[in-house]
C-alpha cells in the first residue's frame, strides 16, 4: 500500500488535487458498493444536508445526494477494512507530512440519476476541524457518458475526475471549491474528511 499511498501524496504535492487508481481494491471495492447497496434499499440513507451539526438545511436544488454515515460500531467487516486501510494512510500521511491529523469521518454517497452537488467548498465558517478532504469512488464500468465527475476548480481552470471504482481523490478542504456535475445514472463513493479535532 506504500506506493499507493505515495501516488496518492506525490499528486497532490504537485497538483494540490491526489489521485490513486487503486486506493481501494477492487474486492474491497466491491464489498463496500455491496454493503451501501443494501442499506440504501432497506431505506438507511437519509438526504444530505448543508452546513453542520448547528448550522444545517437541506436544498435539493444544491445538493442531491443521499448518505449514511459510516462507524466501527456497527461493526461491519467490511467497512472495518476500509477503517483499518484509513488508519494505516493517516498514520503513513502524519509520519511523511507532520500533517497532525487526529481523525476522519466518513459516509457512504449515493447520487441517484439527475443529481449533482453545486460547487463549495468543504469547511464550515464555525467550524475548521476538516484539513483534507478523501473520496473513494465505487463505481465499476463507469463510462464517460454517465457524467457524474468531480469538477474541481482551481487557479481559474477546471479539472473534471471520472468516478471510476477503486480511485481515490485528495485535498485540502479549505482550498480547492468543487462539484459534482450531473449523473445520468446512479454514482457511489465513499466521502469523508481528515481532521484535526
Amino acid at each position: 500500500m506504500q506506493n499507493i499511498f505515495d501516488t496518492l501524496i506525490d499528486s497532490f504535492v504537485k497538483d494540490k488535487v491526489g489521485i490513486a487508481e487503486d486506493f481501494l481494491s477492487v474486492a474491497l471495492a466491491a464489498h463496500l458498493k455491496a454493503n451501501l447497496s443494501t442499506l440504501f434499499a432497506a431505506d438507511g440513507f437519509h438526504p444530505a444536508g448543508l452546513g453542520n451539526d448547528t448550522l444545517q438545511s437541506h436544498d435539493t436544488a444544491i445538493r442531491g445526494d443521499m448518505i449514511y454515515w459510516l462507524d466501527r460500531s456497527h461493526d461491519d467487516p467490511f467497512e472495518n477494512d476500509f477503517f483499518d486501510l484509513m488508519d494505516r494512510f493517516v498514520k503513513y500521511l502524519n509520519d511523511t507530512c507532520y500533517t497532525g491529523i487526529t481523525g476522519y469521518e466518513f459516509h457512504y454517497a449515493r447520487y441517484e440519476e439527475g443529481s449533482y452537488y453545486k460547487k463549495h467548498l468543504d469547511c464550515f465558517r464555525n467550524n475548521g476541524s476538516r484539513q483534507y478532504t478523501m473520496i473513494m469512488y465505487l463505481n465499476a464500468d463507469w463510462q464517460p457518458a454517465d457524467g457524474g465527475e468531480l469538477c474541481i476548480h482551481q487557479d481559474g481552470m477546471q479539472q473534471n475526475i471520472s468516478p471510476i471504482g477503486g480511485k481515490s481523490v485528495f485535498f485540502r478542504s479549505n482550498e480547492l471549491a468543487h462539484e459534482v456535475l450531473l449523473t445520468l445514472k446512479p454514482r457511489m463513493s465513499i466521502t469523508g474528511w481528515l481532521r484535526i479535532d
